[in-house]
């Protein structure tokens, strides 16, 4: 049979890194393609006892439907963590559960967002949220990043030349794909432009938690006066993420509608996994676990970076994240890493191309992404070895 599609998948392709993962299936591919955690980070004795007492005695109830807002345990529990951490949410918000940080982007995006409004959004960016903006029909435009994030003139004059700008989507702690992380100072000025041109900010959060070097800096939400700041936040990168647990702090008002646009999606998220990830919080060590996941991630990270350092042609260019799961690099201006992609795969090393996180996919860009989370240390040594003669061979 034939069928006619909406017009709102128009100009909606497949994701690229879903592709790859199709093409780096063979044993003996390096992936520095995905973005998983590294299974090693699986508190799996824990989540195995918590579902198993969660379904001899409560079984009924883990199985039956649950509250559109969540489960009301892990919701406290959540709201007290981030008060403490944070200073919110306020007595003017309200934080809710989600099927992971990806539903944040689309309750928002379904909320918010009208077919022709504009996102400002980070270039590059994570092609998951551009793909949700794509289907709702909202133009991406993108801000130019640099290693503190986004460029501030570059956001006020994009915000000038759309009039239609509504929302400003930031990942703003080591961030996907670049690694770059968003400084204290233009936080502030992110969110002052957003006051001065009433637009909201979605602050998408999965890897704050994961810092190994410096300071953590306070998130955008934490300065939000008038509820202008919807914050994003998932169990995926600090437990697992087939639990599909995230969460949204909103304020109170907006947070009306998102509830509504979540029952006209999944009705609620799964309770099952919401009781593990509020047990784990209430009754071991999160905390603790949290660094030992830094302290694992902290050693892959500084192989990675070490090792391209020594073995990258001297024309390649990235920079040295303090957290998160990703590194990219950059070839020559001019250069298509998508060719250089290609050639990788061929020698058995994959990496992601940039123009997976492109607002316009038909421009070519010079980035590749690498993940150092799930690469074994000597995966890492043997696909920077490979990548290293190629860039060579690329940069003479």
């Amino acid at each position: 049979m034939s069928f006619t599609e909406s017009d709102r998948m128009h100009g909606v392709s497949g994701s690229i890194i879903r592709e790859l993962f199709k093409m780096t299936a063979s044993p003996d591919m390096i992936s520095f393609a995905g973005g998983n955690p590294s299974p090693d980070t699986f508190p799996m004795d824990e989540i195995a006892a918590i579902a198993n007492d969660a379904l001899l005695h409560r079984g009924t109830s883990m199985l039956q439907y649950g509250f559109t807002e969540g489960f009301p345990p892990l919701r406290e529990t959540l709201k007290s963590y981030y008060q403490k951490k944070h200073g919110f949410p306020t007595e003017n918000d309200d934080l809710i559960t989600c099927s992971g940080g990806q539903q944040a982007a689309d309750l928002t995006a379904k909320v918010l967002l009208n077919e022709g409004d504009v996102a400002l959004c980070e270039e590059l960016s994570f092609v998951g949220v551009l793909n949700t903006f794509r289907a709702y029909g909202a133009k991406l435009v993108g801000v130019r990043m640099e290693p503190d994030g986004m460029n501030i003139e570059d956001l006020e004059a994009k915000i000038k030349a759309n009039p239609r700008a509504k929302l400003i989507y930031i990942i703003p702690n080591f961030q996907n794909p670049t690694g770059f992380t968003t400084s204290e100072a233009k936080r502030k000025a992110i969110y002052a432009l957003a006051q001065r041109y009433d637009l909201m900010i979605l602050e998408d959060d999965p890897y704050g938690e994961l810092r190994y070097e410096g300071e953590f800096l306070t998130p955008i939400k934490s300065m939000d006066t008038d509820g202008r700041v919807i914050y994003g936040g998932s169990f995926s990168k600090t437990m697992a993420p087939a639990l599909r647990v995230g969460f949204i702090v909103a304020e109170k008002n907006l947070m009306k509608r998102l509830i509504v646009a979540k029952q006209t999606g999944d009705v609620h998220t799964a309770t099952l996994t919401q009781e593990i990830c509020y047990r784990y919080m209430a009754e071991h060590d999160f905390e603790g676990h949290l660094r030992d996941i830094r302290r694992i991630y902290a050693v892959k990270c500084k192989r990675m970076l070490d090792d391209m350092e020594q073995k990258f042609s001297p024309a390649i260019t990235f920079n040295r994240p303090q957290g998160g799961l990703f590194v990219t690099a950059f070839l020559p201006e001019g250069m298509d890493a998508w060719s250089f992609v290609q050639e990788g795969i061929a020698r058995k090393v994959a990496t992601v191309p940039g123009v997976a996180f492109v607002m316009d996919q038909s421009v070519p860009s010079n980035a590749f992404r690498m993940n150092f989370s799930m690469p074994s240390l000597d995966q890492i040594d043997q696909g920077t070895d490979i990548l290293g003669k190629l860039t060579y061979e690329w940069c003479k």
